[in-house]
């Protein structure tokens, strides 16, 4: 024998490489975009400080211009003999001329050995060997700049400016010359930098050529001799990133003064400027393990895939089992309707004739009622049963909303259980709405109902109505609203609510959490059918242990409200006229035969539909309309008027169906039927019918 092959490995393996390929090169691909964005980041936020940076040393420039111009001009003035230099009268005038001068707030004249000649105030001169450059080597034309000094008694930094003036042989008194000093607030060389500042850690100083700090708020100078990354290589014009000599990382900006000897330097640290960067690089990498436990879950789920998939081939037949059993229950509702429809038409028919044949107040009379009464409700029951599938059966008309809903609760309040107490807020006088009154008096009532019976011991039961518009549309929990003019109806209780479970299931037809003798599970499904037909909404809240909220939302229509349709009375009955009558159940003809000649028609009945066709086409004048059943074997109702119609275009038919809604209603159109019949057929509706139609009107 043989050795049985062994199982190959290759392809397991060969996922998890391929898998870890692909996380590599991911991997890769987001380090690169990562640095991108890292550089991005970098170079903006430089392009931010530089500009910042130029901005603040050109306003420090031309204020220290506008000091040195006055400072010039007072230089003149001394030299010239205009102002005196001692004394009362020298002190009002460095007075007057500081007010004059921008940033300076003191003025001092010293004689070249130091001492104070006059004052603008009585502010203490700074040392003069503080001045850089030095005053002895000062120019006549140079300007120096003090170390900061601090004013008593409220200690705030000044920093003076110096000029030198007289020395001109055979001048003035002044010819023996001496400096006049301007002190400048330290601060007011900061500028506009408090209130530009990009961020809370954005630093700004001014230093002296000599490193000499005259303001700001940076205590230690970079080490440019230990540049951080790519900082020999400057991002930005004037930036560069610099570590200081605490070991921080700073992006840094320097602009020089020359004039002054001066350099304005701005910073940032570079891990508050990285922040959002660190913190994307974080999720990143966060993301590529999640990704690589993923790809590592995708491989094994590979090896696990043949075992898996007999199981889902079994799925797969369990669903289709499950989709063939609703076709099946679909296909098994419309024929139970039909047949159950062919019966109370019979009971109907036969009931009604009997009817008219007993004795007024008999008792034959009362148990005919009885009889009637009964069928009408299954009637009902067939057409909850089909509610919730075939939509669009009923009638449209335009009517008021608001007294439908009274309608309901006053039949409400004459049965209402013990503990329950009914709360209304109707606040939608004249809002009407287009559809059948009947399904939405049903509708309504299905809710209140179900409300009171969530609430076993008692409880409110609150009724709302109220107009609503809408701007955008919203997603409620069962639909979605479309933007507009609606009319929001809703009923709440404070019952147990309703679970996650049940609330997936709220709307299906036949579901249902009462017992089989409490509920049929049509009533929710009615509701969502009555709805769904005209375009409404529908939104269910049931906050925990706090009772249920049905909202109903419906379109609200302008148009005028359709009049009140008059009570006919007793319909007119036939004159000999011969119809012809098709229904593939005997008892039927025979009992529809009966019935028309009770009404004073002629009828001939056939249960084939082909030999009707025959008879029509051998003698298409004979008869003066054609009634036929839509549900035939051989031939169905719009099949036999849409091959009559070759050669009896204008005959009347009347089609009767135990099914509703658009199709049927659009095959018919299409077919040429004259009026559409529900089953199962009352003697005064088929007698109004005929009359309609054989005087000549036809129905939409």
């Amino acid at each position: 024998m043989f050795p049985e092959p062994l199982p190959r490995k290759s392809t397991p393996w060969r996922a998890w490489w391929i898998a870890i390929a692909m996380w590599l090169v991911l991997l890769a691909a987001a380090a690169v975009a990562l640095w991108h964005l890292r550089l991005d980041a970098l170079r903006g936020e430089a392009r931010e400080l530089s500009l910042l940076s130029l901005a603040l040393t050109d306003e420090m420039d031309r204020g220290l211009q506008s000091a040195e111009a006055g400072l010039h001009a007072l230089r003149a003035e001394l030299d010239d003999g205009d102002l005196p230099i001692a004394g009362p009268a020298a002190t009002r005038a460095l007075r007057t001329r500081a007010d004059l001068m921008p940033l300076v707030g003191h003025l001092w004249l010293l004689d070249r050995s130091g001492r104070l000649l006059a004052a603008g105030d009585g502010t203490p001169p700074p040392a003069l060997l503080g001045f850089a450059p030095a005053l002895a080597d000062l120019s006549a034309d140079g300007i120096a700049v003090s170390r900061p000094f601090d004013v008593p008694p409220k200690g705030t930094p000044l920093v003076a400016l110096a000029v030198r003036f007289g020395g001109a042989p055979g001048g003035h008194a002044a010819a023996a010359g001496g400096w006049i000093l301007a002190g400048i607030p330290a601060k007011a060389l900061l500028g506009a930098f408090s209130a530009a500042a990009p961020a809370p850690d954005a630093r700004m100083a001014v230093f002296r050529s000599d490193g000499v700090r005259l303001a700001g708020n940076i205590v230690d100078r970079p080490m440019l001799d230990e540049p951080v990354l790519a900082a020999r290589l400057a991002i930005q014009p004037g930036m560069a990133l610099r570590r200081f000599r605490d070991g921080s990382d700073h992006l840094v900006g320097f602009n020089r003064v020359p004039r002054y000897g001066l350099g304005v330097m701005l910073t940032r640290s570079l891990e508050t400027v990285l922040l959002g960067w660190r913190q994307t690089v974080q999720l990143t990498v966060a993301g590529a393990f999640v990704l690589l436990m993923i790809m590592g879950l995708a491989a094994q789920a590979v090896q696990r895939a043949n075992r898996r998939r007999g199981e889902a081939q079994q799925a797969l037949q369990l669903q289709r089992a499950r989709a063939g059993k609703l076709e099946s229950l679909g296909t098994l509702a419309g024929g139970v309707a039909h047949d159950f429809n062919n019966v109370l038409a019979a009971i109907v028919g036969y009931g009604e004739m009997a009817q008219e044949a007993a004795p007024a107040g008999s008792a034959q009379a009362r148990h005919l009622d009885r009889v009637l009464q009964a069928a009408q409700r299954g009637k009902a029951l067939v057409e909850r049963i089909l509610a919730f599938g075939r939509g669009g059966a009923r009638s449209a008309v335009v009517f008021e909303l608001q007294p439908v809903v009274e309608e309901v609760l006053a039949l409400l309040a004459v049965s209402l259980q013990p503990g329950v107490v009914i709360e209304r807020a109707l606040d939608a006088a004249g809002a009407r709405v287009r559809g059948d009154p009947t399904q939405f008096f049903e509708a309504a009532m299905n809710l209140c109902v179900n409300g009171m019976q969530a609430m076993a011991t008692g409880g409110v039961l609150s009724v709302r109505l109220a107009r609503l518009h809408v701007g955008n549309a919203q997603v409620l929990s069962h639909s979605v609203l479309e933007g507009g003019d609606w009319l929001a109806l809703t009923v709440a209780d404070q019952g147990g609510g309703i679970s996650p479970g049940v609330m997936e299931h709220l709307f299906e037809p036949f579901f249902t959490t009462r017992g089989k003798d409490r509920g049929t599970g049509l009533g929710l499904a009615v509701v969502h059918g009555v709805v769904a037909e005209i375009g409404g909404a529908i939104d269910v809240q049931s906050p925990p242990g706090r009772g249920a909220s049905f909202t109903l939302y419906l379109p609200e229509t302008r148009a005028a409200r359709d009049a009140a349709t008059a009570v006919p009375g007793p319909a007119p009955g036939g004159s000999g006229q011969t119809l012809l009558v098709v229904d593939d159940e005997p008892a039927l003809v025979a009992m529809t035969e009966e019935l028309l000649r009770g009404l004073g028609y002629a009828a001939v009945g056939v249960s084939d539909p082909r030999q009707a066709l025959q008879m029509l086409r051998e003698a298409p004048r004979r008869f003066a309309a054609l009634v036929t059943d839509e549900v035939m074997p051989a031939l169905g109702g719009t099949e036999l008027t849409n091959a009559l119609r070759a050669f009896a275009p204008t005959l009347p038919v009347l089609l009767v169906s135990g099914f509703g809604g658009p199709q049927l209603a659009q095959r018919a159109a299409e077919a040429g039927v004259t009026r559409v019949l529900a089953k199962p057929l009352s003697r005064a509706a088929l007698a109004q019918a005929l009359a309609d139609v054989l005087a000549g009107e036809r129905a939409d």
